[in-house]
């Protein structure tokens, strides 16, 4: 794909160099990502797996280790910190960097709640250690009940034992970011369902008064196919003014598009989600106008795999005269996922990072069900990793 600029005059043909992109990448492997590729592409063998895998686990079947040669090498670091180090440097070789998330899922109680504040904390104290790496990530429902988060965010009050409780995640929350900024370590906080986000954004907010007053260090998640989130970043930049403060951004498009809409369908409400992918697409291009326009305020992470927006914050940054590896911009893709992007842009110059998860392996298939399941449901995603996979077996054929 060659696209022009006309404004600019400037051809783009940055993401489309396979050679470079999947520079790491062996013949074996290339056709390994195109096996499981394959099979995300199709729902109805994507559904076939994720059942089969889930009564497997529940059978105690000894399956793990076709998990970890499939879809786990492919989604995932490591099980350890120190084993995902490894990837960490060969992406760095490439002027990739990285970010380790903790991926276990599903767990609501105190006990787990606990353990991932550990994990949280030891991996802040991890980056802090390696100037490789710049940022780390949690899940606020890792760490604080969804039901309490879902009741502040509906303005029920709360009884004592939930107080409590919620008192308690604020200060899992408190003491992650507190470390963060004692370490110098950029957090970034993952985003959640509409209904239970308003409290995690009220948290998050708290966090950024407290911690962000020299720089970025605290980041929230914005959720771009939500259509109230450009009012949203209108409001931070609003408070960043009157409270001297910075604000870390990452943009998304969003993981829970289906859910939110029979959720809103089934209980007579209007989605938040936007009307069409059209919608969602201008809604994120706006925000990261919105904030590249504002980066005296804000710390843009741009959290995509969505070409045309990325030639678009390409053409923003150029327009505004904004340097290609400018500290306060930042463009992050799934371990696994887009290596094209990825690599062609740290090539040219672009902070470029990737997001991986780690954690053992039995643990982490709840996450790695839902990538699977989002790839399936993203329109063109899986067809593109397809088509450039197949575009650069056929040059390695040829050379």
């Amino acid at each position: 794909m060659i696209r022009f600029t006309a404004k600019l005059g400037i051809y783009f043909m940055l993401l489309d160099n396979t050679e470079n992109g999947f520079i790491l990448k062996s013949n074996f492997e290339l056709k390994k990502a195109y096996f499981l590729f394959k099979i995300i592409s199709n729902r109805a063998l994507t559904n076939i797996g994720k059942n089969a895998l889930e009564l497997s686990l529940k059978l105690k079947l000894p399956i793990l280790f076709i998990v970890k040669g499939t879809v786990f090498e492919q989604f995932c670091s490591g099980e350890t910190l120190d084993e995902s180090f490894k990837t960490v440097q060969k992406l760095y070789e490439k002027n990739v960097k990285s970010y380790l998330h903790y991926s276990v899922e599903g767990l609501e109680n105190e006990e787990s709640y606990d353990l991932s504040l550990k994990e949280v904390l030891n991996s802040i104290d991890f980056v802090a250690k390696r100037n490789i790496l710049d940022f780390t990530v949690f899940k606020p429902t890792a760490i604080a009940s969804s039901k309490i988060l879902q009741k502040v965010s509906e303005k029920k009050e709360l009884d004592e034992d939930e107080k409590e409780l919620f008192d308690k995640a604020v200060e899992r929350f408190n003491e992650i970011c507190s470390l963060a900024h004692k370490r110098d370590v950029k957090i970034l906080v993952d985003a959640e369902e509409s209904w239970i986000q308003d409290a995690i954004d009220q948290i998050v907010l708290k966090m950024m008064l407290k911690y962000n007053k020299e720089k970025a260090i605290v980041y929230n998640t914005s959720q771009m196919y939500r259509h109230d989130r450009l009012k949203y970043l209108k409001s931070l930049k609003e408070i960043a003014k009157k409270e001297e403060i910075f604000v870390g951004i990452k943009l998304v498009r969003g993981a829970y598009i289906e859910k939110e809409n029979k959720r809103a369908l089934k209980n007579n409400y209007k989605s938040p989600i936007c009307g069409s992918k059209d919608l969602t697409d201008i809604n994120f291009n706006s925000g990261a106008e919105f904030i590249l326009s504002n980066l005296t305020l804000f710390s843009f992470f741009s959290g995509t795999h969505n070409e045309k927006s990325i030639y678009k914050i390409i053409d923003i940054m150029k327009s505004k005269k904004i340097n290609n590896n400018d500290s306060k911009i930042w463009f992050g893709q799934l371990y696994g996922m887009s290596d094209n992007i990825s690599f062609n842009l740290a090539k040219n110059g672009f902070n470029v990072i990737k997001y991986l998860p780690f954690g053992p392996i039995k643990k982490v298939v709840p996450y790695l069900i839902r990538r699977a399941e989002e790839n399936t449901s993203v329109k063109g995603q899986t067809s593109r990793e397809l088509e450039l996979i197949k575009t650069e077996l056929k040059r390695r054929k040829t050379t």
